[in-house]
């Protein structure tokens, strides 16, 4: 499935049937294969697939679904509007939405049957949608163990236990859950997740304490999914890695056991001939330092490409160039050297980063030369960059091995 671009479709290259401007490929059969990868890391434990910010801007209801098929017993995202969504296309599988305002529309998740993140100040108003709806609503109480966003401080951990038991004994609602966000799991040599999971563990037990039965504790993400088993609890969220992408600075995905999904890339939409000296883009920051063909990549920080990324690498006919100049807000251009009227390279697919395959470039790669991280690099890819899905039938473990890490 293709959705169109907004721009159309062009046939550069005589010869070739249509292909998109620009498109984010987004590999389903490697999706199931790093759930799965993930879920043998957490078993026993139960996995939940994070799939907010669009599933890291790689499509949020076929991502869910691949997920769904691949073994993941959960979804998670952090708006109520993103798990009303995923509702709306169908899906039907337990669902986590942690990240409210004051104008979140707990009434609809209540209706919808969403699960509530709870980190103190929306009890009150969940209550009251559990009343409006006369139904009771299912909630995960978070505590902040240290990470010092939402969850409720420690110091109103017990008088949150005590108010959501009392709601509970009169019907309105049910502790499903328990739970809290690690900061440092990226850094596994760091003391401080050994601090939050003591914490954590203090917490569960001044709820059980108070009659709390949870169906899930849930505490790691994907680097603790991966390095640290004593945090699996009964449910793991995991997020970056069902992408295929490595949280952990020195390890690729590679040598994870992770293959990435979505390989971003569009055609040469100029090639260009130009003497030495010729200045590339604004503020003229580059310069060619001899006979050059200059060739234009039509995607650019409106795309999603971050403007400080210059040396980003392209991949055009197997070889890599890396940007020159400044990126612009449609645009960036690639110095292909003295090729001489182009190289016939005009058209030609340009792959910006995949899986890394035979050395392509990777979304690592693209956060290195922006100074940013791999979570970054994808998600914030543009809904001017029209999403394709391959692979959308499940082939099952083998198939989905296939060319894997």
């Amino acid at each position: 499935m293709t959705y169109p671009a907004t721009t159309g479709e062009i046939s550069a290259v005589p010869g070739h049937g249509p292909r998109s401007e620009r498109s984010a490929v987004i590999d389903l059969d490697a999706i199931r294969h790093n759930v799965r990868r993930l879920a043998a890391a957490a078993s026993p434990a139960k996995v939940m697939a994070v799939v907010k910010a669009d599933a890291y801007g790689h499509g949020a209801v076929p991502v869910a679904r691949a997920a769904l098929e691949a073994g993941a017993s959960w979804l998670g995202v952090a708006h109520i509007s993103e798990a009303l969504a995923l509702r709306a296309a169908g899906i039907d599988a337990p669902l986590l939405a942690w990240l409210h305002t004051t104008e979140s529309n707990f009434g609809a998740a209540v209706a919808a049957g969403v699960d509530i993140g709870c980190s103190g100040w929306e009890l009150d108003r969940i209550v009251a949608a559990a009343r409006e709806q006369e139904r009771p609503a299912r909630i995960h109480l978070k505590v902040d163990t240290g990470l010092g966003r939402n969850g409720v401080a420690l110091d109103r951990w017990d008088s949150l236990v005590g108010e959501a038991m009392e709601y509970q004994d009169q019907g309105l609602l049910r502790v499903v859950g328990i739970f809290s966000h690690l900061a440092v799991a990226d850094e596994p040599e760091r003391p401080e997740t050994d601090q939050q999971l003591a914490t954590f563990r203090e917490v569960l037990a001044v709820a059980e304490d108070a009659g709390v039965d949870p169906e899930v504790r849930h505490l790691a993400n994907t680097p603790a999914t991966l390095s640290r088993p004593d945090t699996h609890f009964d449910l793991v969220r995991v997020g970056l890695g069902i992408y295929g992408l490595s949280p952990f600075q020195g390890q690729t995905s590679a040598e994870l056991g992770l293959r990435p999904a979505m390989t971003l890339k569009t055609v040469v939409s100029q090639c260009k001939e130009v003497p030495e000296g010729q200045g590339v883009s604004y503020g003229l920051r580059y310069h060619t330092s001899g006979r050059s063909t200059l060739g234009l990549i039509p995607v650019g920080y409106a795309d999603g490409i971050p403007r400080v990324a210059t040396g980003g690498p392209v991949r055009v006919a197997g070889r890599t160039y890396p940007v020159v100049g400044r990126i612009a807000m449609d645009q960036m251009v690639i110095d292909l050297g003295d090729v001489g009227r182009g190289g016939g390279l005009l058209g030609a697919e340009a792959e910006l980063f995949g899986d890394g395959a035979g050395g392509g470039p990777t979304a690592d790669d693209w956060a290195r030369a922006a100074g940013t991280i791999n979570y970054e690099i994808v998600t914030r890819i543009s809904p001017r960059v029209p999403r394709s899905f391959i692979n959308e039938e499940d082939r099952g473990d083998a198939a989905g091995q296939e060319g894997g890490a």
